[in-house]
């Protein structure tokens, strides 16, 4: 049976980064067509917000593969082989724990208090047992009706199916992790934070 990608990328916030693009479209075009000396010192904290929006909220993605886990965040970019992972955690956000250490999934974030509010056991019936703290329990981000634990369940599977198959016999390669930094997306907005503190002082 071959493997099922699984790309996500959370709605909301796609949908929040659009909009608040369009907004910030929207601001730029009225500065320039009612004052365009006063636009060249004001338009780049609006494009500040829209880059950061960008990055924020419409760039981070999880793509679940046959050979490993890509995390896109928002400025790093990591490929996790599956036998380098050691633990999948949801407490603040599903976050993949690995050789090399630490690493977060920004698309996909805890629910908050009154998302979890509502949660039943039947939420959490097909739970891995890697899942499971020292006493057998359970954090309300695990739950499968919530995107991190839907997530995190897709992932616990398919690693401790490769895990009791002995496909991490031959133990980890340290070289198989990869980081990729956004450089692009660094050097933009360290380029108009600095244009807006200029246009500020001007």
């Amino acid at each position: 049976m071959s493997f099922q990608e699984v790309h996500y990328r959370p709605v909301f916030g796609r949908v929040l980064a659009v909009v608040t693009d369009v907004v910030c479209g929207l601001g730029v075009v009225a500065m320039i067509v009612t004052d365009p000396a006063s636009a060249l010192r004001y338009v780049w904290p609006v494009l500040l917000v829209a880059v950061l929006a960008w990055a924020l909220f419409w760039r981070p993605s999880l793509l679940v593969q046959e050979y490993g886990i890509t995390v896109e965040n928002v400025l790093r970019t990591h490929f996790v082989p599956w036998p380098s992972i050691s633990a999948i955690d949801t407490r603040y956000s599903l976050t993949l724990h690995t050789a090399t250490g630490r690493v977060p999934v920004w698309a996909a974030p805890a629910p908050g208090r009154h998302r979890t509010m509502g949660l039943a056991p039947k939420d959490f019936e097909g739970v891995g047992e890697t899942a499971r703290g020292a006493v057998g329990e359970l954090r309300p981000a695990d739950a499968l009706s919530t995107p991190s634990g839907n997530l995190a369940q897709l992932i616990r599977g398919h690693w401790e199916r490769l895990r009791d198959a002995g496909a991490f016999a031959s133990g980890v390669d340290p070289e198989a992790s990869t980081q990729r930094w956004h450089w692009a997306t660094i050097t933009v907005v360290a380029a108009l934070a600095a244009a807006t503190v200029i246009g500020a002082l001007v």
